[in-house]
């Protein structure tokens, strides 16, 4: 399976095969995001799409937001869906591809299924995010 960017070009011609891939992963959320607001983040340019194809067929998508810390730039991985991030194949593209846009760490949120296969991809768990509504 290649990992391939789509360029910001293209990301409406490609949304139609990948929308339902990230809806699926955003069922799985609290809630952060819909489905139209990350389709505006990345049609915008704000994060990056990257897609899983086998033989012309997307297989997965993951969105990407590419930022900077004091002592990293983060490349972190807003949603993922399909057989986008479950082996090492499509991880190393993944990882490589993060490395082009200069990161320097890749850094997801996760339920416990997805942190445990996240694990066996070298991910470490840092924290836990919690949160609070005021």
């Amino acid at each position: 399976m290649k990992v391939e960017h789509v360029p910001l070009e293209w990301v409406t011609r490609t949304w139609e095969g990948v929308k339902d891939y990230i809806a699926t992963a955003i069922e799985l959320g609290n809630g952060e995001y819909t489905l139209d607001q990350i389709r505006g983040y990345v049609s915008q340019g704000h994060w990056d799409m990257l897609i899983a194809i086998n033989e012309e067929v997307i297989q997965g998508v993951a969105t990407l937001h590419v930022y900077n810390r004091p002592n990293d730039r983060v490349a972190f991985v807003t949603s993922a869906g399909g057989r986008m991030i479950s082996n090492e194949n499509t991880f190393s593209q993944v990882k490589k591809y993060a490395a082009s846009r200069g990161a320097t760490v890749i850094e997801c949120a996760a339920r416990d299924s997805a942190s445990r296969l996240f694990k066996q991809l070298g991910f470490e768990e840092k924290y836990r995010i919690l949160g609070v509504k005021l």
